[in-house]
């Protein structure tokens, strides 16, 4: 399933210490928190805000002094429930030069989602703690292990979250850029 992301999010209540602990059990492993400042783009021969539903983000990511562009698909498109996207992302050496190459070729930018990440991993599934600016704080699960469908990643993932065992706010099935320009 390479260049395939299958995720879930959560607003996250009552903070991360109990949530921490229960992955520390389970044999996780946590990453240092980090900062990334994702700046995302319109089209000028595509439209991503023209349909019902946005299906498609194009984003150059910063975090720590190091930078990446990424394209997302989500599909079903135009359905409000996603399921997965096709995820391309490759690292760059210098943001503001692709910045500019976007803006050069009339690509607009959209909004700037600025959060704090602390990621954990554990059995194949990233476990992303995100405080995010303006929005609040969110817990994202994504599935990186070895899957051959988007529904076998899905059915590890609702298993993974069901054994948990933990309190999770509302399922999240919207992106923080959807969040940022106010999109339903």
């Amino acid at each position: 399933m390479e260049y395939t992301e299958v995720e879930q999010k959560f607003r996250l209540l009552d903070g991360s210490g109990e949530f921490k602990e229960r992955l520390a059990a389970l044999g996780a492993t946590p990453g240092r928190p980090s900062r990334q400042v994702d700046t995302y783009y319109n089209a000028p021969h595509r439209d991503f805000l023209d349909n019902d539903v946005v299906s498609e983000w194009l984003r150059v990511r910063v975090e720590d002094g190091a930078a990446s562009v990424n394209f997302k698909r989500f599909h079903p498109i135009a359905s409000p429930v996603k399921t997965h996207c096709d995820e391309y992302e490759s690292t760059v050496s210098d943001a503001e030069a692709v910045r500019r190459l976007l803006g050069s070729l009339d690509f607009a930018e959209l909004t700037v989602v600025d959060k704090t990440r602390e990621e954990w991993h554990v059995d194949g599934i990233a476990v992303a703690f995100d405080t995010v600016v303006g929005l609040g704080d969110f817990v994202e699960f994504e599935f990186k292990g070895d899957a051959e469908t988007v529904e076998q990643a899905t059915a590890r993932l609702d298993a993974f979250i069901a054994a948990l065992g933990v309190g999770l706010g509302d399922r999240i099935r919207l992106g923080y850029p959807h969040m940022t320009l106010g999109l339903e």
